[in-house]
């Protein structure tokens, strides 16, 4: 069975997801022990939480997926594969037709490969969804124009404050979503653009792409008292500004001409902050420009299911053939086991010569290629022609274990 378990932006905010994300690592691990799962991959992004697994124990009543918190979704088989091929061609993201999620999903089975628990089913979806997400970038405009969570930022920005020519901006974090948001908000003839960054290298190569300035993320109390706007987006485990931190550095300076946009997801900048006065956004805050784009990019979204529901379909191809494959191995294994025993006990009484036993042997693997060959061909097309019956006959009558 495929399972997926999850919390996404759909249903839980910023602050609901940071605590949800901790009970779901707490289920995963009760089922992983429980079951002693070794087929999952783990996916976080800014705005989602989720493991797949594939595990042919669990079941549909399984009393640990039986639970009151509302917050986790859980999937199972086809509706858990649908929903990975959405979420690969944009369409479950804050901001449809977004990129950066396909990206993302490479780099979770990529771990989830080196670490050894992809497994052969998981590897076969998730190969498939990254493709379906190609097949529907190439084919549709979905992606077309300003679709991230970084661009989504710039324009939530110049929607508060205005124009943002002649503004000096402060970017912390030059991770993947920094990086975006940066590069979306360096168009803007900006008059400075600071990044600050844990390591110093990958902010100096950022800001030298932009032509900012980069700068140790220790520093960042000198250039916070002069940014008109402040976006943030770490990979921190903790709060990187606090209103104990802030509040001395803001304080010969109008706090409401300030703005603050956090997109970490665990935030970056603690709530409050806002006592200060500080115009502070987060992601939820970013709902607003999501649902502008969702609504323009509708047509784009009806055809990028189309392609998600046929390339489903050949999925489950796929996995009948799959099947039918490991029948059939088994099947050419007991066959060449009987041939074996067989020719062993026709060489015993025959002439001990060495063309008798090359003869017998020639004879016998042809007539398991032959009796072989029919049987292949009627369970392969059994399978395509969804014959659940022949396939479970052959199962039961041809092999013994």
């Amino acid at each position: 069975m495929i399972i997926n378990i999850g919390v996404d932006h759909k249903i839980a905010d910023i602050e609901t997801m940071e605590i949800v994300s901790n009970d779901l690592k707490n289920l995963f691990n009760q089922l992983k022990e429980k079951y002693d799962i070794n087929e999952y991959v783990e996916i976080s992004t800014c705005n989602r939480y989720e493991y797949y697994i594939h595990d042919d124990f669990i079941s549909y009543d399984e009393p640990l997926l039986d639970h009151d918190n509302k917050n986790i979704i859980i999937q199972y088989g086809d509706d858990s594969i649908i929903h990975l091929f959405r979420m690969t061609s944009g369409l479950e993201s804050m901001i449809v037709g977004e990129d950066q999620i396909l990206g993302q999903i490479k780099d979770s089975k990529k771990v989830a490969d080196k670490e050894n628990h992809c497994g052969k089913i998981l590897d076969t979806i998730f190969l498939k969804a990254i493709h379906v997400g190609q097949e529907v970038r190439q084919k549709t405009m979905i992606n077309q124009g300003s679709v991230s969570i970084g661009s989504a930022a710039v324009d939530l920005a110049e929607e508060i404050i205005g124009d943002l020519r002649g503004k000096c901006v402060l970017v912390i974090g030059a991770g993947e979503m920094g990086t975006l948001v940066a590069k979306a908000i360096a168009e803007k003839d900006l008059k400075a653009i600071f990044v600050a960054n844990r390591t110093y290298f990958r902010a100096n190569r950022l800001a030298k792409e932009l032509g900012g300035e980069s700068i140790l993320i220790d520093d960042i109390g000198h250039y916070l008292a002069n940014a008109d706007v402040v976006i943030s987006a770490t990979g921190a485990p903790h709060y990187i500004l606090t209103k104990e931190r802030v509040a001395p550095i803001i304080e010969d300076k109008n706090a409401e001409n300030i703005l603050m946009i956090d997109i970490a997801n665990p935030r970056d900048i603690d709530e409050d902050v806002k006592d200060l006065n500080v115009n502070l956004l987060n992601i939820d805050d970013l709902r607003g420009v999501a649902e502008k784009n969702k609504a323009l990019r509708k047509n784009e979204s009806e055809a990028a299911e189309k392609i998600i529901s046929e390339e489903f379909d050949l999925l489950e191809n796929s996995f009948k053939l799959m099947k039918v494959e490991d029948i059939l191995r088994k099947i050419r294994s007991n066959m060449e086991d009987i041939r074996q025993r067989e020719s062993e006990k026709a060489i015993v009484k025959l002439a001990d010569s060495e063309g008798s036993v090359k003869i017998i042997d020639n004879l016998t693997k042809s007539i398991v290629n032959k009796i072989f060959y029919d049987i292949s061909v009627n369970i392969k097309n059994a399978a395509e022609d969804e014959d659940e019956y022949l396939i479970n006959a052959a199962e039961k009558f041809f092999i013994n274990e």
